[in-house]
């Protein structure tokens, strides 16, 4: 971190993986928190010399600079006061002939976590929400499960009889699949012989056992739920968009996965055939589409990586396939040992469950060691659509990705490009598509323009670097990118316009093509979403306080609906428009807006 992305953190912008601390004259106890929670969580920069007050970062400085480092690094090195020795990236500026203090606190190691205080694995911190939190019971137990040497798939069961837990019929198929995908191999037809060639089932003590990867990828019913207490998978097909549904509606079609993996992935590409895009037929050797076509492609990706890298330990929380019309939601306990920029590097990463991984890859129902979410994402942009959305949550132990069945660049945003007058690549055009399509307060990183198919870090940073020349984006920091505000507004009015004419409205203020500024009054009709948002509005409000008075539950519909057609018209503006990240923004409405407001109640 150079001063440049100091000061603009510091600029009242919230980020989760930024913490500021007086520290004027020595080091306060909470900062050890703050280093636990880094550590287990996804790291972060843990600042002294900074006070926060009511929202406001104020630059205070350390007093006695040299003796607050020292005491600071010695206590991360001396592994008393914490569990585990701490190696941070400690950086020095002056500010204002101030002295602050910017440390990198990084995650570590699943099998170093978790880092806790005193000696007590209670005292375990995790990052959320831009604060510390203490573990709970069961997030303790994710942790200690995680950081076991044995691993929890290959774990010997002693109290489950070798000679009956085993299901034949999916042991015989899986014998057929993998004597196709491996014909150089000596064919073992015993199933007890061959599940013991490949360690699903051990001899232990003069006694012959099973593995819990071997009752879970080939087990009976009976004997899955036994050591699995809460399904494999619970499948729900919702007839409805993500946006208009509620968890207190009915799916359409479910169900419940309660038998072995094998099992549980035959019945899944069974009910996904049934409403797939297009009818396709399957090899019924490899249960793969004879033309393999992306949208197949991504979703077996993605239904494999559930079935393979789930938290099997974890019995309370199941994961779940949910398609909507406009989504499928895959959600996972247990999160990925790797960062969400290096799941799209081609290389070999730590996996939760190896013995699971090994049997999928070895019948070619997985693809090359490293590869399943490149895959997914590659195959999702030969499609045109949306990149899907990776949430890697560290804290909660969690992992969801979302296909989104909505195309990339969209008519406004052609037009919205015609009009910058531009000459962007494809590439550049796709990054800049999808920087609109994020949320206001939501940057762009450089593993974000990785996922509409650029192969590395370095590539993804040349895009961005051209459109900050372009002035279509402002960069934040070495990773981070954002839309500047009068950009947002101007593509917000050329969807506007473009979703009026389609409807035959006709919308408002004029477009100020020098500046890309709004100006004017508002005339002609106003969409029902627009008008709702004037009618709760009340003084300053937050983002979040204006959604929730208008009883809306997912933020990017309220703001792709409601909020940016708003500010598009110039009825309502800015607090800060200067600094749209701000964590002190509010919005209000403009003259014209309360004009219009009053026009209404009339």
């Amino acid at each position: 971190m150079n001063q440049d992305e100091l000061l603009a953190r510091l600029n009242g912008i919230e980020w989760n993986d930024f913490e500021c601390k007086r520290a004027q004259r020595g080091v306060p106890e909470d900062a050890y928190k703050t280093v636990s929670a880094f550590a287990n969580t996804a790291g972060g920069w843990l600042v002294f010399g900074v006070s926060e007050a009511n929202g406001q970062l104020d630059v205070t400085g350390v007093a006695e600079p040299d003796k607050v480092q020292n005491d600071f690094l010695a206590v991360l090195r001396g592994g008393q006061k914490l569990n585990r020795v701490i190696a941070v990236d400690a950086h020095r500026f002056e500010i204002d002939d101030k002295h602050v203090f910017a440390f990198h606190v990084p995650e570590l190691s699943r099998s170093e976590k978790p880092v806790y205080l005193k000696g007590d694995p209670r005292q375990s911190y995790i990052r959320r929400a831009a604060g510390d939190e203490q573990v709970t019971q069961s997030e303790l137990e994710r942790f200690l499960r995680d950081a076991a040497q044995n691993r929890y798939d290959g774990v010997v069961l002693s109290d489950i009889p070798v000679d009956q837990c085993f299901d034949e019929t999916t042991v015989r198929w899986y014998q057929e699949q993998f004597a196709r995908r491996n014909p150089e191999h000596v064919e073992i037809t015993d199933p007890t012989a061959f599940l013991l060639n490949w360690n699903f089932v051990v001899e232990q003590g003069g006694k012959t056992l099973p593995t819990r990867a071997g009752v879970l990828l080939f087990g009976t019913g009976r004997y899955v739920r036994q050591i699995l207490p809460r399904p494999v998978l619970d499948y729900q097909r919702i007839d409805s968009s993500f946006d208009n549904w509620s968890a207190d509606q009915r799916w359409h079609d479910r169900y419940v996965f309660e038998e072995n993996i094998f099992q549980t992935w035959q019945g899944l590409v069974a009910r996904y055939m049934r409403i797939a895009e297009h009818p396709f037929s399957l090899d019924p050797a490899t249960l793969r589409r004879n033309d393999d076509p992306p949208d197949y492609v991504a979703f077996r990706e993605a239904a494999i990586n559930l079935l393979i890298h789930q938290d099997y330990g974890d019995h309370g929380r199941k994961a779940s396939i949910k398609l909507f019309t406009d989504r499928t939601i895959f959600w996972n306990p247990g999160d990925a040992f790797a960062t969400e920029a290096e799941l799209l590097d081609p290389t070999e990463k730590e996996v939760r469950n190896p013995a699971i991984v090994k049997a999928f890859r070895r019948i070619g129902l997985s693809d090359q060691a490293g590869t399943g979410i490149r895959a997914i994402f590659r195959n999702w942009h030969e499609l045109g659509r949306t990149p899907p959305r990776l949430n890697n949550d560290k804290a909660r132990k969690e992992f969801k990705l979302e296909l989104i069945n909505q195309p990339l660049v969209t008519e406004a945003m052609q037009r919205f490009r015609e009009a910058l007058g531009a000459t962007l690549t494809s590439e550049q055009a796709d990054a800049l598509a999808l920087a609109l399509t994020l949320p206001q307060d939501e940057p762009l990183s450089l593993t974000a323009i990785r996922s509409l198919g650029i192969s590395t870090t370095q590539q993804a940073r040349a895009v961005a670097d051209h459109l900050v020349l372009q002035q279509l984006l402002d960069k934040l920091s070495d990773t981070q990118y954002q839309v500047p505000d009068k950009i947002r507004q101007r593509f917000a009015r050329v969807a506007e316009v473009q979703a009026g004419g389609q409807v035959g409205a006709k919308l408002g203020p004029s477009w100020d093509k020098a500046t890309g500024e709004v100006t004017g009054v508002v005339t002609g009709e106003v969409t029902g979403e627009v008008r709702r948002l004037l009618a709760v509005m009340s003084g300053e409000m937050r983002r979040r306080e204006i959604q929730e008075a208008l009883g809306l539950k997912h933020e990017d519909h309220f703001r792709d609906a409601y909020l940016l057609p708003a500010l598009a018209l110039g009825v309502v503006e800015m607090t800060q428009p200067d600094k749209p990240r701000s964590s002190k923004q509010r919005y209000r409405l403009t003259e014209q807006g309360k004009a219009l407001r009053n026009g209404d109640d009339e």
